[in-house]
């Protein structure tokens, strides 16, 4: 049994059970036009116009629609539960989560992070010089340095930016080593700072690199391979050169930068023996409080007397006390912030 609409283009054959296929002319109506629901609601055309199919009873409970086809056109509407599962799966939450930015653009977190690094290194070298030229005590100095980055941890903890992780004496026992090397390696920069020039003391760290690999093979027992050996010659060979023409060489200078390096290196080894669960921030000031414990002792043994002496009230009379305590500060506070980014940044 058929039935025709009065529209001219429009022809709707069925049966009383099922219907098949929807003939639309595509000079009347566009597929923009038909709106599809289910079996208990009816078909919608434009707004105008309601397109009842009079001639099936109200109730349709085994009225299916499997395909919509408009002859003369290319495209069919297919109907299939594949759709619908995967509608109800992402209603659900269980669609995949969304990358973050840092996944999103690697390299661009990256540059961030070494050049945050590069410009925080810069102005701590160049504050800490500018001290040193009136006021030359670098294991004072190095002391500052630290407390400042550990009252900045604490000020941290009491704010719960981050949480203080908890710490036992197996991971004390684990990070006292680091924390001793982190220490030796930070003093001998400063005594090599306070006696050369900048540029002469960062020429002479550049041979870390080489030290890293030494004990990655005499001491952990890796094999560094011969490429990476000539890699390195060329390091060695240009810190040589640079060592021998140096204006403001001595002896001291040069010798606490070594032993920096060295420190720096056996800080790397003891470092990935106590790899933690804890996180870089925590780690950092647990290892900032221990190495502080460790500077003081000395500092107040090598240059006690002469900064109650002279020390402290010659660098006033030359800068001010404001000046002086300013100066100390944000060298301590630029030392603790490139620290804490390579230290996030390595994580």
């Amino acid at each position: 049994m058929a039935s025709t609409i009065t529209t001219n283009s429009i022809h709707s054959p069925s049966n009383a059970s099922r219907l098949s296929s929807l003939y639309l002319s595509r000079n009347r109506i566009s597929p923009n036009n038909v709106l599809f629901k289910t079996p208990s609601q009816s078909l919608l055309a434009t707004k105008a116009k309601r397109f009842a199919f009079s001639p099936f009873p109200e109730n349709r409970k085994s009225l299916v629609a499997k395909t919509l086809s408009f002859p003369g056109w290319t495209q069919q509407i297919r109907l299939t539960s594949s759709v619908v599962v995967k509608a109800a799966a992402d209603a659900e939450g269980h669609a995949e989560p969304a990358k973050s930015f840092g996944e999103r653009f690697p390299a661009l977190v990256t540059g961030f992070f070494f050049f945050t690094w590069y410009f925080l290194n810069v102005i701590f070298n160049i504050l800490n010089k500018k001290v040193y030229n009136y006021f030359p005590y670098p294991y004072f100095v190095s002391v500052v340095h630290l407390l400042v980055g550990v009252v900045y941890c604490l000020v941290s903890w009491g704010v719960g930016l981050p949480k203080r992780a908890p710490i036992d004496k197996e991971l004390l026992a684990l990070l006292t080593p680091v924390a001793f090397c982190h220490a030796l390696g930070h003093v001998m920069s400063n005594v090599s700072f306070a006696a050369v020039a900048v540029s002469f003391t960062h020429t002479i760290k550049a041979l870390e690199p080489f030290f890293s690999a030494a004990a990655s093979q005499f001491v952990l027992g890796h094999q560094i391979p011969l490429s990476l050996w000539l890699s390195l010659a060329p390091v060695v060979i240009g810190v040589s050169v640079a060592s021998l023409t140096e204006l403001s060489f001595n002896w001291t200078g040069f010798i606490s930068a070594m032993i920096s390096n060295i420190a720096f290196t056996y800080r790397s080894i003891y470092s990935k023996k106590a790899m933690t669960g804890m996180d870089s921030t925590n780690v950092y000031a647990y290892i900032s409080i221990i190495a502080l414990l460790v500077c003081i002792p000395p500092a107040v043994l090598i240059e006690g007397p002469q900064l109650m002496q002279h020390g402290f009230r010659d660098a006033i009379a030359k800068v001010g006390l404001v000046k002086f305590l300013s100066d100390l500060f944000w060298i301590g506070m630029f030392y603790h912030l490139y620290n804490q980014v390579s230290q996030i940044y390595d994580n």
